[in-house]
């Protein structure tokens, strides 16, 4: 199977970070969902498909709705919200961006990545 919808560059403000002043002031964090089934002779009716404005609300929640300190934990409950929320999905990447993580030194970005099937999402 090689299809998938993606959503990218989803934007929020939130609040997770291991520091005081990440919990105080928040930061900009990104989210990329890569939702993989098959949709190849699909009929044009949302019933049958993945409905990826529920996807984004369902990331919005997860981002904005509760503080972790690592990103890798946001990153996991996104992917297995996806998979529980949308069962028509085979399998989720999801990528959680840091843009403005608290480093020392000049970076593009800070990202974690987790590729999540189906069959793994309740383990």
């Amino acid at each position: 199977m090689t299809s998938r919808v993606v959503l990218e560059g989803l934007e929020f403000h939130a609040r997770h970070g291991v520091y005081d002043t990440e919990a105080v002031l928040g930061a900009r964090f990104v989210v990329d969902a890569e939702l993989h089934y098959d949709f190849a002779g699909l009929p044009d009716d949302l019933a049958r498909a993945v409905n990826y404005a529920a996807v984004y609300d369902a990331i919005r929640d997860e981002v904005t709705g509760r503080r972790h300190n690592l990103i890798e934990v946001l990153t996991d409950r996104i992917a297995r919200r996806l998979l529980r929320d949308q069962p028509t999905l085979e399998r989720v990447v999801v990528r959680v961006h840091k843009p403005f993580a608290p480093l020392p030194g000049v970076f593009r970005d800070v990202y974690a990545e987790l590729e999540l099937r189906q069959d793994m999402a309740h383990a």
